[in-house]
């Protein structure tokens, strides 16, 4: 029996608690998908509907590119220090004023 060729429906960035909701749905998963949801259950710092409002709050009100605000959530960082680490990978400058705000916004959604 061919395996049916796989197609791509719709192309979206999630994070990994929201990946882990998805893959927790699978009926009989295949040995990458089970190995895939051990990663992303060791991984995943925050509920998964946490997840979603966090995403949303952190692109509105403090204006941040989507897939900033998914690597946020996926790292939950532990400090400002932390946090200007991630934006700062594209060169971004945010001022402390701002990471502090940004920063007490993802201690609301914390575990």
């Amino acid at each position: 029996m061919t395996p049916l060729p796989r197609k791509i429906i719709e192309q979206k960035d999630i994070s990994i608690p929201e990946a882990k909701t998805i893959l927790e749905t699978v009926e009989d998963p295949t040995e990458f998908q089970r190995r895939t949801l051990d990663y992303l259950t060791k991984f995943a710092k925050v509920d998964p509907s946490h997840a979603e409002k966090l995403i949303a709050v952190l692109v509105k009100k403090h204006k941040l590119e989507s897939k900033e605000a998914i690597q946020i959530v996926n790292c939950m960082p532990k400090s400002v220090e932390e946090l200007r680490a991630i934006l700062s990978v594209k060169g971004k400058v945010v001022i402390a004023d701002e990471l502090e705000s940004i920063f007490q916004e993802i201690d609301k959604f914390r575990l």
